[in-house]
């Protein structure tokens, strides 16, 4: 594996100061804009999330996870618990595809919204106050933070190709937006869930690459995560900083922009320490068209417009995790 400086690093303080108009800003949307085209993936420091917000996510996350396997069964969609009618919020075992998780909707979401309710992906999280006191105010406080990241980093996105800034907030509209607060946890695995064909190595999660708009992850000090560069098709290890997230392009930007920003296939190194990674799947309003004229963008379309909904139903087929009958 290649290690160097191949993810940007990109300081975000004027960007998060000033504002994505601001002549403070510029430069870093231009490293923002380069990393985008170039590799997918960059990295961010100062961007606004409290080390204390960060710290007490991550220790939430571990927590839950090594509660007995009964407990957090409870709280899993229909597939494994058949006293719920959940099917896409929750936990889900190890059994799938190597990992636990915990997926985690928008908590300004509430059981009288039945205009959202009655939609097949919009569920409202599980109370976990019993497991918790604290659960909600931290889900709450970090939701909060992480989503208001999305919005600096998609404006500055928006900034590369029109002054349209203001669509960040038409596009996503909260509790309208699908955007997904996952907890992952890899256990103590025995064997891989994956050896690349590409090169042989051994895998704790598949190469593939993220359905939404983008993800901020968190990632723990095991790292193990690795991007793979699009043009000589080498691997290189996203640097683990507890300062900072790793942000990644998404499917969905690929799509509204037109390919000038593409989606970057990345991976899991197999480990057989236990690891926990956080990603905020950033993405739009379920019925957001994913047009690049809302971009500024007027070449000839590379791919069907539709809405964010019947985009992302097609894009989670390829993900096993979401095979929930």
């Amino acid at each position: 594996m290649i290690n160097d400086d191949y993810i940007p690093k990109i300081d975000l303080s004027n960007l998060i100061s000033y504002g994505v108009n601001s002549p403070e800003a510029q430069n870093i949307i231009q490293e923002i804009k380069k990393a985008s085209e170039e590799v997918g993936f960059f990295t961010v420091t100062n961007h606004g999330v409290s080390s204390q917000s960060i710290n007490k996510i991550t220790t939430t996350a571990r927590s839950f996870f090594h509660l007995p396997l009964d407990k957090k069964l409870t709280i899993a969609p229909k597939k494994w618990n058949k006293n719920t009618d959940a099917v896409y919020r929750g936990y889900f075992p190890s059994e799938v595809n190597g990992k636990e998780g915990l997926d985690i909707g928008d908590p300004l979401l509430t059981h009288d919204m039945t205009n959202l309710t009655q939609k097949e992906k919009f569920e409202v999280n599980h109370n976990m106050s019993a497991i918790d006191q604290d659960w909600q105010n931290t889900i709450n406080n970090y939701y909060d933070q992480v989503f208001g990241l999305g919005i600096h980093l998609f404006k500055a996105l928006i900034s590369c190709f029109s002054s349209n800034v203001e669509l960040a907030d038409f596009a996503f509209q909260r509790p309208k937006t699908l955007s997904t607060l996952r907890f992952n946890y890899y256990p103590n695995q025995e064997k891989p869930v994956e050896i690349s064909s590409q090169d042989g190595v051994a895998l704790g999660c598949e190469t593939h690459v993220d359905s939404g708009i983008m993800t901020i992850l968190y990632q723990d000090k095991k790292g193990g995560l690795q991007v793979q560069n699009r043009h000589n098709l080498q691997w290189y290890d996203v640097p683990h900083d507890p300062q900072s997230y790793v942000v990644n392009s998404g499917l969905a930007l690929q799509y509204l922009t037109n390919g000038h920003f593409k989606a970057t296939n990345h991976r899991v190194l197999f480990n057989k320490e236990e690891r926990i990674s956080i990603p905020f799947f950033f993405e739009p309003s379920y019925d957001f068209d994913i047009n690049p004229k809302h971009m500024g963008i007027v070449d000839t379309p590379l791919y069907e417009v539709d809405s964010y909904e019947n985009f992302l139903t097609n894009s989670l087929k390829k993900f096993i995790e979401y095979d929930r009958p």
